[in-house]
């Protein structure tokens, strides 16, 4: 969507040059307050996903969508974060109206933020994952910044993700009145500690099962000729 807004040539020619930088201000805000209806529009959509994969409501096959799920989100965060470096894009100043900027612009908030969802309604699973990669702590680190100076967290119902997050994954202090407010609601998916473990050490299996089958394939094969003899 173009975010672009034009006026009459003759408007802006009688327009003085501070009523002027006053229109380009509220050109470059509505680019914001148009990308903030969008972002709720994709936060439904996100919604949606996660109460599928709530509903799942087995831990191996959850287990397994957020290994690859976490893969790809950390992949465009990075790339995304590498656009707006390179084009010394700054989170609180003017909304981009580049294509490829406003993209890698949309991609870290709104990957920013579903990764938040996922780690307050599943914390285990993502802590398996996320305390062991030193990247995606360095990249989550970045985001929630650039996201906290964009102002598109500073209320509604997104308000209070960054924060959360942030305390679950112990980026930041946890404050005394800390609570994940997902972690009660959905206990059910994670009955016991036994359960998640036996979950992990089945998906383990399973992993170096198929690496031997690939080991077996790869490896050196008799000809039907050398058989016979």
């Amino acid at each position: 969507m173009d975010f672009l807004f034009t006026c009459p040539i003759l408007l802006a020619l009688l327009l003085s040059q501070g009523s002027f930088a006053d229109l380009e201000k509220q050109r470059v805000d509505s680019g914001l307050e148009i990308y903030k209806k969008l972002f709720e529009v994709k936060r439904k959509d996100q919604m949606n996903a996660l109460k599928n994969l709530i509903e799942l409501n087995d831990v191996n096959q959850q287990y397994k969508i957020i290994d690859i799920m976490l893969k790809g989100l950390f992949k465009v965060l990075e790339d995304s974060r590498a656009v707006l470096i390179a084009a010394d894009v700054p989170p609180d100043g003017p909304f981009p109206q580049d294509e490829k900027i406003k993209d890698a612009y949309s991609h870290v908030v709104e990957n920013t933020a579903f990764f938040g969802d996922v780690v307050l309604r599943f914390p285990k699973i993502v802590h398996h994952y996320f305390d062991r990669n030193s990247n995606w702590n360095s990249l989550i680190r970045w985001g929630i910044g650039f996201c906290n100076l964009t102002g598109i967290f500073e209320q509604g119902p997104h308000s209070q993700v960054l924060g959360l997050m942030a305390q679950e994954l112990g980026i930041s202090e946890k404050s005394p009145d800390y609570r994940n407010p997902f972690k009660t609601d959905h206990s059910e998916f994670f009955p016991s500690a036994d359960t998640f473990q036996k979950a992990l050490r089945e998906e383990e299996k399973r992993r170096k099962k198929e690496e031997k089958r690939k080991e077996i394939r790869k490896g050196p094969r008799i000809s039907r000729s050398q058989s016979e003899l």
